[in-house]
């Protein structure tokens, strides 16, 4: 009877898991297609100034520490 038990809980473990992998490829695919309608021209002197602060926040300061 325990392993009945158990083997039902795995079961529904194993449910749970399946549907929060389908949630997950569902946004996904979501934004693949929303990354795919961007308008690229207007977004690259964005991306391009994020990432400039990012280097300059993050990475530029993690430099600075391994100099010292």
């Amino acid at each position: 009877m325990a392993s009945t038990a158990k083997t039902n809980e795995q079961i529904i473990l194993e449910e749970r898991k399946v549907k929060a992998l389908e949630k997950i490829a569902n946004v996904l695919d979501a934004l693949t297609i929303w990354f795919e309608d961007v308008d690229k021209a207007e977004w690259s002197e964005r991306l391009q100034w994020y990432l400039f602060e990012f280097h300059n926040k993050i990475v530029g300061t993690e430099n600075k520490e391994e100099k010292k």
